[in-house]
């Protein structure tokens, strides 16, 4: 509760947490407490026959009517009759700039009265904020109803003291700002228990103004008296307070003054001026006895400037109040889904028993209306934060062979709704012989996970119509497709109207497959690609299995390091299994009885994992995380046998093709023809066709496959 900060204090008490007082037959008592603390003790009973005797260093010193400790440090003080808490009251000060701390232990039987000094510079001003509950304004000199009582005093560079408010707990008043230096007084009588205060202290720049008082109106139907500092006596010449008012949304408020008095002021043509202000307006300016507004809407400053006037006469005083009322003007919306295939619910999220939502004249916590319905919506007095819109969209597939891809766009939904979209889901159906494949439209998709989250306005999330999750995905990672062998919901939160515009998934159906889920990976390059069971961190579903076919690119081996949590299985068996996807043996194999905490293995060629859960015991939860670095070969054995072979093969082809055509060059030359205008045409030699082996090209080979030839070279040893 103690604060280092210049500019801003957390008033809580109003004695140090050092401060000790001990009673003794509740005439006599032992203080010890911060030397920055100012004690009095005033006699209120002037008759009472009554001394107080303070006893510091030895030195003992009576007083009949007030004794002032400053600087207090220890000290006895004894009085001299049997009940001094009848007879005197106790003021506890201390400068505001210090933690302070107010004790019910402290003079429990007392009227008391705690005072913080504030001093700010002259180019300054103090912020005073009461959080929580507020404050009340009650008329000068009056009492709360629960024994608290604050006042505001500033103290003016031209003038006496002003009274800038009196005030209870409880109300609209959220701070009051002042000039240079003032004070805060806490009263609370003997017989009440003390309830420690809870108010801020900020310093700001400078304001002309010489006090202003905030105030955030409420909600419904309300009437709230203010009057000038020091009411009903006279506000200081030349001074001017601003009341600065808060007005709730759809609510109507008036001003009236109900009494108030004018002074005479000392310039030719000088008068008390009355202004008004709103956001983005010029001021407004009347008099005491001019038009006030009524009937408008929004927020709105109030300020009072008085004149230099004639002391000899009343001054300027001001009582008034400020009404609230609801506009009762509802935001009616006459919502079709007759021409679209989506599902519309409102919901009341807020507190506030002024919201009132209604489909068709009836009011509603929950609005759902349904697609082909037509509904007349009306909302009243409903701010939109106070309310959510969620809509759905059902895309069932009967027969899988009939199914066409689609496309998920954000669809945009009836202007009429006053308040913004915060969730659409689509919800697939598909036969039980049948998969669900979602790609992203941009080629990849990358699961949101801790440190590696995805953008808010382009996550979507994914789960099953059983309610198990599987992830949040975005666009541009190492998730080429996944394949989900079960009905899902697809939510997406449209923050952005802009991108919601955009595709999300590219969803199709395909055939059968044997596990719940299935992931196509290609890792990342340059960076750790990581692999986490369905509802990370919280466990799989039991008896479900999730398998990830990793594509590894050319040249490249994969380090795998896991992550596993282990748990005790009911029935049935967790199982973790890595084996590559060209066949060999598998590169691990363990369930939960071995006791897998962390395993590592590293997988030469592409590879399948696959992850099985078991029925876990009582709350247990199983959950793997598999992390994949890519290493480059540097084995260079393999490279160097297979570009001597391609060399090989080259000559090979060479000289196969040089004897050849060499052997058809000769045949050519050997060869002659005539042309004769009548009769057959032959061609010399020509033998009936008879060819032998020698004579064609059966034994000439096409293409020599490599592998074939030098494959016993090529392994990775």
């Amino acid at each position: 509760r103690r604060s280092t900060r210049t500019t801003l204090f957390s008033i809580l008490h109003a004695l140090t947490d050092s401060s000790c007082l001990c009673f003794s037959g509740g005439r006599s008592l032992f203080v010890t407490s911060d030397p920055n603390t100012n004690l009095i003790i005033t006699k209120v009973d002037k008759e009472a026959d009554c001394q107080i005797c303070v006893t510091e260093a030895s030195k003992q010193t009576c007083k009949p009517q007030m004794y002032r400790l400053k600087n207090l440090r220890n000290a006895s003080v004894d009085f001299t009759c049997p009940q001094p808490q009848k007879v005197f009251m106790v003021e506890i000060n201390k400068e505001i700039g210090k933690p302070v701390q107010a004790d019910n232990g402290f003079f429990p039987n007392y009227n008391r009265t705690f005072t913080w000094d504030i001093k700010v510079g002259t180019t300054q001003t103090f912020h005073l904020d009461f959080p929580g509950p507020g404050l009340r304004q009650i008329p000068n000199g009056g009492t709360c109803p629960d024994g608290h009582t604050y006042s505001v005093i500033l103290y003016l560079h031209r003038a006496a003291p002003a009274t800038i408010g009196t005030f209870c707990k409880g109300g609209p008043v959220t701070s009051v700002l002042g000039q240079y230096k003032g004070r805060v007084m806490l009263t609370v009588p003997s017989d009440v228990n003390l309830d420690p205060p809870d108010f801020q202290l900020k310093v700001g720049p400078y304001s002309e103004v010489t006090a202003i008082v905030r105030v955030k109106l409420p909600r419904g139907v309300s009437d709230t008296e203010f009057i000038t500092p020091n009411y009903p006596k006279d506000f200081p010449d030349d001074e001017q307070i601003l009341w600065d008012f808060s007005v709730p949304e759809m609510h109507n408020y008036s001003v009236q003054f109900s009494e108030h008095s004018a002074p005479e002021c000392l310039e030719e043509g000088a008068a008390v001026e009355v202004e008004y202000q709103k956001e983005g307006k010029n001021p407004t300016r009347t008099s005491l006895t001019g038009p006030q507004p009524q009937h408008q809407q929004g927020g709105f400053n109030l300020t009072v400037k008085n004149c230099k006037t004639n002391l000899t006469l009343p001054g300027l005083s001001l009582r008034y109040s400020v009404s609230v009322m609801r506009s009762g003007h509802p935001v009616l919306c006459t919502l079709d889904l007759t021409k679209q295939e989506v599902s519309v619910q409102i919901e009341k999220v807020g507190s506030d028993p002024l919201c009132e939502i209604r489909k068709d004249s009836k009011e509603e916590k929950t609005i759902k209306v349904a697609k082909g319905e037509t509904a007349k919506l009306s909302f009243l007095d409903c701010p939109n934060e106070d309310l959510r819109l969620t809509a759905t969209e059902l895309i069932a597939c009967p027969n899988a062979s009939l199914c066409a891809p689609t496309l998920l766009f954000v669809p945009t939904l009836d202007p009429c709704l006053p308040m913004p979209l915060h969730s659409f889901s689509w919800f697939f159906t598909i036969p039980h012989e049948a998969t669900l494949d979602l790609v992203s439209p941009t080629g990849s998709l990358r699961q949101s996970l801790p440190g590696q989250e995805c953008d808010p306005s382009s996550v979507v999330g994914v789960g099953e119509k059983d309610g198990s999750f599987i992830g949040n995905f975005c666009s541009n990672g190492e998730i080429q497709k996944l394949q989900i062998h079960s009905n899902i919901s697809i939510t997406a939160t449209p923050q952005d109207v802009k991108r919601s515009k955009e595709p999300l998934l590219d969803v199709s159906v395909s055939p059968e497959i044997k596990e719940t889920i299935i992931y196509r990976i290609s890792p990342n390059l340059t960076s750790p690609t990581i692999l986490v069971t369905p509802n990370w961190p919280t466990g799989m579903k039991p008896h479900s299995s999730v398998s990830w076919i990793v594509d590894l690119p050319w040249m490249h081996h994969a380090h795998i390091k896991f992550a596993i949590s282990g748990l005790e299985c009911e029935n049935s068996h967790t199982r973790i299994n890595v084996k590559h996807q060209e066949g060999g043996s598998d590169l691990l194999d363990i369930n939960e009885s071995e006791k897998m905490r962390t395993e590592n293995t590293t997988a030469r060629q592409s590879f399948y994992l696959n992850v099985t859960n078991c029925q876990p015991e009582g709350r247990d939860q199983f959950n793997v995380k598999a992390t994949i670095v890519l290493e480059r070969k540097t084995n260079l054995l393999p490279i160097l046998l297979g570009l001597v072979g391609a060399v090989l093969l080259l000559l090979l082809i060479l000289v196969v093709v040089c004897v050849v055509l060499r052997k058809k060059k000769s045949k050519m030359n050997s060869q002659s023809s005539i042309y004769m205008g009548k009769g057959n045409i032959f061609r010399p030699n020509d033998g009936h066709f008879v060819k032998t082996r020698a004579d064609n090209d059966s034994h000439v080979y096409d293409y020599i496959d490599d592998s074939m030839v030098y494959g016993h070279l090529l392994t990775d040893n």
